[in-house]
């Protein structure tokens, strides 16, 4: 008989995070309960984020495509867009991967219960469903991957219907003709240009000085160029000070960074400021668990909060808040609740901007470097060097990798260009591996790829390329 029979754990939140945990709970022998509102385990990210978004992303990349074929000589006639079809293939997606989860539920016999959660104390749960009726839950361990929601303007509030946030952008009732996007962020970037492919003409408007802050500029400058001629127009350091509702759409007042104040009107307006915990409506209070000033829930490297019942993962707990952040974290908090010796401590996460192109990294950055007045050594592999870059007409690129420069250990990889998600993993593994540029270097990629990029970045390093000359002593 297994340590953990009998051993009862509930989950609240049924998103990445939240089902990898009761999966890996139940995997491990843990009589497990999942509690969520919606009828299928999949949270934000695959009803409401990631997955709808990528889809129309998608649909983003095949016009972008279509019409990146006149430079080889094919061109097609202007496309029809019928936003019936196009919602109801989005929406097949996420009724598919939320109905394969609930079945992986029933697979694993976990107890799923719809409704929402709240603690008498900390090993009772009070779940609530949409009718109101009340059912009780005793419980050993509480893992909490409650999610998080997207973040308001409160100076800025208004009851419209042409204000959106990340949730209502992707029901696509409409392709307005003007949309303001607040925020330079991943998110209004993302969605921005989905609607700019569809054919609105977007403005994107940042209070910072560039767009998604915190990334390394030379990233970011590549996504910049482009993302100037997708959009009408890029605000960067300006407020948005007033937000009216007129006829017509939203009236808009801006304030640029020592300027006059100016009033441009939108049809429909984003906001995209970012996301907030949802720490609060959960009777906290009831437990031993300590929320910060923030309303991210303190955690430690095994995932325990202050009260030894509880647990929580993902958003919940603060940055990066990424669905497959929160995935790890929840397969960690199940170990340890079954008796394992874990830890959540990661060499690497790494990000993505599914713009076009796509923006990635993981590790140290030179922002990060730079704040931490530590010494690396960085070295950038341009796409307008790469044959595979040519051939898709895609030199819009750069890969680069930061190293120690006493080790030559690998401490961060940064790529902007086309499928740039999909080769950050290379960067993440030779980080957990402890692997050296020179590593990189040795190991023999397949020609003509994008993925050579990361390798000529790190024989950069030493200072000598196949496709970029740098003469001996320069940098």
């Amino acid at each position: 008989m297994s340590e953990t029979n009998g051993r009862k754990v509930t989950v609240i939140g049924g998103g990445p995070g939240g089902y990898a945990a009761a999966f890996k709970a139940a995997d491990l022998g843990l009589d497990t309960t999942l509690v969520d509102l919606e009828p299928n385990p999949g949270g934000v990210c695959l009803y409401r984020g990631c997955i709808p978004s990528k889809a129309l992303l998608h649909v983003a990349e095949i016009l972008n495509d279509a019409k990146e074929a006149e430079h080889w000589g094919i061109t097609f006639q202007k496309p029809r867009i019928d936003l019936d079809k196009m919602r109801e293939s989005k929406d097949a997606v996420v009724s598919k991967m939320t109905g394969g989860l609930g079945q992986l539920c029933k697979a694993r016999k976990i107890a799923f219960i719809q409704g929402r959660a709240s603690f008498e104390d900390s090993n009772t749960i009070k779940i609530t469903d949409a009718k109101g009726k009340e059912q009780f839950v005793k419980t050993d361990y509480t893992i909490l991957a409650a999610g998080s929601r997207p973040a308001t303007l409160p100076d800025l509030y208004l009851e419209s219907d042409a204000l959106l946030n990340s949730t209502s952008a992707l029901q696509m009732e409409s392709i307005p003709k003007t949309m303001l996007v607040i925020g330079g962020g991943y998110i209004g970037l993302e969605l921005g240009s989905v609607y700019a492919a569809l054919g609105t003409n977007v403005t994107v408007v940042e209070m910072t000085g560039s767009l998604l802050p915190g990334a390394d500029s030379d990233l970011v400058d590549v996504l910049a160029k482009r993302m100037e001629t997708v959009f009408k127009s890029i605000l960067l350091n300006t407020k948005v000070a007033k937000l009216k509702e007129v006829s017509g759409g939203i009236s808009v007042t801006f304030v640029p960074e020592g300027a006059k104040e100016r009033t441009e009107t939108f049809e429909k307006v984003l906001v995209s400021i970012g996301r907030k915990p949802n720490s609060s409506g959960l009777a906290l209070n009831n437990t031993g668990v300590t929320v910060n000033s923030k309303g991210f829930v303190e955690v430690d490297i095994q995932r325990r909060t202050n009260d030894p019942s509880i647990f929580a993962i993902g958003d919940i707990v603060g940055e990066p808040m990424l669905a497959h952040k929160a995935s790890h974290e929840g397969r960690v908090a199940a170990e340890v609740i079954a008796g394992h010796n874990t830890a959540f401590e990661p060499a690497a996460i790494p990000a993505v901007v599914f713009t076009d192109p796509e923006v990635a990294w993981c590790g140290i950055t030179e922002k990060q470097a730079q704040r931490e007045n530590r010494t690396v050594h960085v070295a950038r592999f341009p796409w307008g060097a790469s044959g595979r870059a040519s051939t898709l007409n895609r030199s819009d690129g750069l890969t680069k990798i930061i190293t120690d420069p006493e080790s030559d250990q690998i401490l961060g990889v940064g790529i902007v260009g086309a499928g740039a998600g999909e080769l950050i993993a290379q960067g993440a593994i030779a980080m957990e591996m402890g692997a050296t540029a020179e590593d990189i270097g040795l190991t023999i990629h397949p020609h003509p790829t994008l993925s050579e990029t990361i390798m000529e970045s790190a024989d950069l390093i030493f200072g000598s390329g196949t496709h970029v000359y740098r003469p001996a002593g320069k940098s």
